[in-house]
């Protein structure tokens, strides 16, 4: 019979006499067992005993409001064997709140290389996991791709358990076009590489939705303000679904004005842009492509007659697609 993979913590036997006092000192508290991967054995140490795969579910979690975790994420963490979460401090507060006990083992960006292989031996033994992230849902903006394509390619199920998710909230409240949108999560840091990014999606027609830090949000609604055009119409969302959950509607530029006096820089942020109203031919886009490069090293003006020249276009029309 295989060792247990996370140590003894699924196969110890206490005495009844002492879990009879353990169960009357914690009736009223949950208990969480934070798991080290560390007592993982080696694959193929001990023998292998005939048992069925496990399943890996992927849980969304509250964003904000606790009351937002549903009936069937709560019976999914109750019942596996092992929850995977980002940070497990705030993962066992939200298990400590719905009175759920359970096994947590961290599982983040920095680790998630490392420990997906364990994971998946511990699905291959049987036994199931949960995956959730410290809000919303898995994945999204968020770590666990290596592991689902992992399980995925050995067979294992994989099963979703939707919940809250902060891009499609706040889209829905937004005001802006719903049909067709765009997730572009969090921007590059680095500044070129946000740029070009930026130039990419500036004749983009869908709504667009973007994440960002409280420390950098005003740099990246500037940025998007100065690719997209400050008249471009936004809406930015500040704590969803918490208490001081607020939307700020109007034009980039407007919403650039407003930090830090009428919109306070605290909380997490959601912006959603809305999508070029035009449509271009491929020569005009291409047209504002030339632009975009030529006014980073010469006046705008000079840029549009530079533009015009190359294209063929009229001055007027480089400037109407570069006004926009």
């Amino acid at each position: 019979m295989p060792a247990p993979l996370f140590g003894n913590v699924f196969s110890e036997v206490e005495p009844q006499a002492a879990r009879a006092k353990i169960a009357v000192a914690n009736r009223n508290r949950p208990r969480v067992n934070v798991i080290s991967l560390r007592s993982l054995l080696p694959a193929g140490q001990h023998g292998v005993m005939e048992h069925s795969i496990g399943t890996l579910h992927v849980v969304g979690t509250p964003i904000g409001n606790l009351g937002d975790l549903s009936s069937r994420a709560r019976e999914v963490l109750m019942a596996v064997e092992l929850i995977a979460c980002e940070d497990t401090r705030r993962t066992r507060g939200l298990l400590s709140s719905m009175a759920v006990s359970a096994s947590l083992t961290a599982y983040h960006e920095h680790n998630e290389a490392k420990v997906t292989p364990k994971l998946i031996r511990y699905l291959e033994q049987g036994k199931s996991v949960a995956l959730v992230c410290d809000a919303g849902t898995p994945l999204i903006s968020d770590p666990g791709l290596e592991l689902v394509r992992s399980a995925l390619a050995r067979q294992i199920p994989v099963r979703t358990v939707p919940g809250p998710n902060a891009a499609i909230a706040a889209l829905s409240i937004s005001g802006l076009a719903t049909n067709r949108f765009i997730f572009e999560g969090f921007l590059p840091r680095q500044q070129g590489p946000r740029q070009s990014l930026l130039e990419a999606l500036r004749l983009e027609p869908r709504t667009m939705v973007f994440y960002e830090s409280v420390h950098r949000l005003q740099a990246t609604l500037e940025a998007l303000a100065r690719v997209f055009g400050g008249p471009r119409p936004a809406v930015l969302v500040r704590e969803l679904t918490k208490i001081h959950e607020c939307l700020y509607r109007g034009s980039l530029a407007d919403l650039c004005g407003r930090l830090d006096q009428s919109i306070p820089l605290k909380g997490e942020f959601v912006i959603v842009v809305a999508g070029a109203n035009q449509k271009y031919s491929a020569e005009e886009a291409d047209a504002e492509k030339i632009f975009r490069i030529l006014v980073q090293q010469v006046s705008a003006s000079t840029a549009v007659e530079l533009t015009a020249s190359i294209t063929g276009l009229s001055r007027n029309k480089v400037y109407r697609i570069t006004r926009l």
